[in-house]
């Protein structure tokens, strides 16, 4: 999913003309007329994701300087380029103190305009960086931290941010690398707890003979080897949260202890003589099918319903393509400021490219190869060229044997565009993208009937990415749901109100 920007002129032509530029340079332009427009979108209950603003200073009603007053006041960090006809250096100055990244003078130019929006995006992505390190580090992660802008994950930080309210028991489920303790930490650093300390355990990496000591805690000289009294994760973690990550993977000997702690919200120390008490906050975390263990036997049922009351399933990175490319400029800002590296992006071939793949390893794998292409590249922009170990993967929209490519049922109605109750069948179409110019009668087809077979096979191509199908086809997106639209009724059967 490519950046959105968001225009705002109440001038047309020059709104049509910033559109067009944006649109050009590879982003989704959004367009508004006035500042109150921008000032309604931004703060909304239902605002969209926008990551840089081009805002004119000169505009009936609420001009440029009070918009960015007001997103000053909403705490909205959202890079703005003001754009003038009247470039003083005053008026640089003053917006420069509003909070605005950067400054051009009507009429822009493409390259100019290009230019501005690449560093705005990149200084912004560095910030949130920089922020979520911080953040991490104070142990104040919240969910705002968490980079996503796709559908699929709404839901699942709705009931992240509910759980967070209470304290009631979380399960994360997820595979490896999808971002389990990043959530565990929203969650308490979104709650009550957030002042306590957040204690994490992998439980699949404590050698058997220690879980009980480590979680639990032992008294000196309860075994061979105890110099010292040791107080135990749990104890570590009073007040606070207890974050169990590959819970799956704890021997049933401390099953047996860990389900007595939750029962009982005391400990027993190894070698202690007295349960301690202790108010912690329990989440969990597994990259298995925790029911299947239970079912062969390898996890108890009791704790299993005792750690399973709020379930959140975290999908795989290959079931939210649209965030990879948001993925890639944060890490991209992290790493190159790590590095001292200056890397203006990366292309959009590569980009396309890496946003279709599966990504076993989701977002860890993801951030690992911007990583190595930070420090082996030569160049000032990331190209495929950077990304030598994944381009040997095969990109999930075609398989080695060129098989047809269609729209995932997961992904069919986002694709097909409902419109009014209609849906546009997508089926199979050839791989190589070939179109019959004839009828089976030897006559031309109609143009509107080719157009909506070249709609189809962009949408399957690109995997219902509806914003990537309209920049490849220089369409707008309100074009693209027009056209799908018509191409829906007209697949109405005559008579049809289309119910």
């Amino acid at each position: 999913m490519a950046a959105s920007i968001l225009i705002a002129d109440d001038d047309a032509v020059q709104r049509r003309l910033v559109e067009n530029m944006v649109q050009k340079c590879g982003y989704e332009a959004v367009v508004v007329e006035s500042g109150d427009a921008v000032v309604d979108m931004l703060t909304g209950p239902d605002a969209p994701g926008i990551d840089a603003v081009v805002l004119d200073l000169v505009m009936p009603g609420l001009d440029g300087m009070g918009v960015l007053a007001k997103l000053r006041d909403a705490g909205l960090n959202i890079p703005v380029i003001v754009q003038t006809a009247h470039g003083g250096i005053d008026n640089v100055v003053s917006a420069m103190r509003a909070g605005a990244q950067d400054f051009v003078v009507k009429p822009v130019g493409m390259e100019r305009l290009q230019v501005s929006l690449r560093n705005a995006l990149n200084a912004s992505a560095l910030k949130g960086e920089l922020q979520r390190i911080r953040h991490s580090r104070e142990g104040r992660l919240t969910f705002s931290d968490i980079i996503t802008r796709s559908e699929a994950m709404a839901g699942v930080l709705r009931t992240a941010q509910k759980a967070a309210a209470s304290s009631i028991p979380v399960l994360i489920e997820g595979e490896s690398g999808v971002g389990k303790e990043l959530f565990a930490r929203a969650i308490h650093g979104s709650g009550e707890r957030k002042s306590k300390p957040f204690v994490a355990v992998n439980c699949g990496a404590i050698p058997d003979n220690l879980v009980e000591s480590i979680l639990f805690g032992h008294e000196k000289g309860a075994f061979t080897g105890a110099t010292e009294r040791h107080t135990g994760k749990f104890v570590e973690a009073h007040g606070g949260t207890l974050f169990l990550d590959e819970i799956s993977e704890l021997p049933l000997a401390a099953q047996v202890k860990l389900l007595r702690a939750l029962q009982e919200s005391a400990v027993e120390a190894v070698g202690g003589r007295k349960p301690v008490k202790v108010d912690v906050r329990i989440v969990s975390a597994t990259n298995r099918k925790l029911l299947d263990r239970v079912k062969g036997g390898h996890f108890r049922e009791d704790l299993f319903y005792r750690l399973h009351v709020l379930p959140v399933t975290i999908p795989p990175l290959r079931g939210r393509r649209e965030d990879i490319p948001h993925l890639l400029r944060h890490f991209l800002a992290r790493f190159g400021a790590e590095e001292n590296r200056t890397i203006a992006g990366i292309t959009g071939e590569a980009m396309a490219h890496l946003s279709q793949l599966d990504w076993p390893g989701n977002i860890r794998q993801l951030e690992n190869a911007v990583y190595r292409a930070v420090v082996m590249s030569d160049s000032d922009q990331l190209g495929l060229a950077d990304f030598p170990l994944v381009q040997t993967h095969a990109a999930s929209t075609a398989d080695a044997h060129g098989e047809p490519l269609v729209v995932s049922p997961a992904i069919q109605p986002a694709a097909l565009g409902v419109v009014s109750g209609n849906e546009i069948p997508i089926s199979p179409l050839p791989a190589n993208g070939s179109l019959s110019m004839l009828t089976a009668a030897g006559e031309m087809r109609p143009l509107d009937e080719m157009e909506n077979e070249i709609i189809r096979f962009a949408i399957s191509h690109y995997r219902g990415q509806m914003s990537e199908v309209a920049r490849r086809l220089k369409i707008g997106r309100s074009t693209l749901y027009r056209k799908l639209d018509e191409a829906a009724d007209d697949d109405q059967p005559a008579g049809s109100d289309g119910a």
